[in-house]
C-alpha cells in the first residue's frame, strides 16, 4: 500500500530496496520534542547513510503541515531554514497506519482526547523483517545515540556468529554465542577467546574480537 509523505506516495518495502530501514513516529506536528527529535535525526543522515539504513518518520498530520513543520525542524538545527528534512514524513492524518502497527499511547491524548502516537522506532532489515522495536511513550524523548549503536549490533550479530554484551560500543569485544562449542569457536576467531570464570563453574561467558 502506498502512503503520502513529503515526497510524493511511497511504498515502504519499494522504498526500501536492499537497504537496512528505521521508521520512526511522532505523535503531532508543531510539538516541542518531536521538533529535537527530527532536528537530532536530520544532523545525524549521514551516520545513517553510512551504514546504508534508509530513514523514514510519520506523524499524525496531513503533508502540507509535515512541509511547513520541516522548516522549523531545519532552523533549530541551523537557526536558519537551509534545506528541506533529508528523509520523507509519512502523512498518517486518519491514524491509520499508526492503528495498524499499534502505535498508539493508551494514556496520552490529545486536545480532542484523541490517542497519541507514541513515539516508536522500527529496524527493518533488508529481508524485509523487523529486527528491532523500541517504544517511548508520546512524552519521552528518544536518544538517536543508543539508536544508532543498536544499529551497529544488529548490523554485526547478523553477520557474525556474536552478541554484544551491555553498554557496548563499536570496536569493543563481543561474546561468543552459547551455541557455538569452544572447537567451533576457536575456528571462526582466529584471535581465539577468553573465558570469564563465574561461581556457577558454567562456561558460557567468552569475549573475543569483532
Amino acid at each position: 500500500i502506498s502512503r503520502p509523505t513529503t515526497i510524493g506516495k511511497i511504498k515502504f518495502h519499494e522504498f526500501l530496496g536492499n537497504s537496512w530501514g528505521i521508521l520512526f513516529s511522532h505523535p503531532r506536528d508543531f510539538t516541542p520534542v518531536c521538533t529535537t527529535e527530527l532536528a537530532r535525526a536530520a544532523k545525524l543522515h549521514d551516520e545513517f547513510k553510512k551504514r546504508d539504513v534508509k530513514m523514514i518518520a510519520l506523524s499524525i498530520d496531513s503533508v502540507e503541515d509535515h512541509r511547513k513543520w520541516s522548516e522549523d525542524i531545519m532552523s533549530f538545527n541551523q537557526d536558519k531554514t537551509c534545506c528541506p528534512v533529508p528523509f520523507p514524513i509519512i502523512a498518517d492524518d486518519k491514524r491509520e497506519l499508526s492503528v495498524l502497527l499499534g502505535m498508539l499511547d493508551p494514556d496520552e491524548r490529545d486536545k480532542d482526547g484523541m490517542p497519541l502516537t507514541a513515539r516508536c522506532v522500527f529496524v527493518v532489515g533488508p529481508d524485509k523483517r523487523l529486527k528491532l522495536s523500541i517504544l517511548y511513550p508520546a512524552t519521552t524523548g528518544r536518544n538517536f545515540d543508543e539508536i544508532l549503536r543498536v544499529i551497529d549490533s544488529l548490523q554485526l550479530t547478523a553477520t557474525k556468529k556474536v552478541a554484544t554484551p551491555v553498554d557496548w560500543q563499536p570496536g569493543q569485544e563481543v561474546m561468543v554465542i552459547p551455541s557455538l562449542s569452544d572447537e567451533e569457536a576457536n575456528k571462526l576467531f582466529p584471535a581465539g577467546f577468553t573465558l570469564k570464570e563465574v561461581p556457577s563453574g558454567k562456561k558460557y561467558i567468552r569475549y573475543t574480537k569483532p
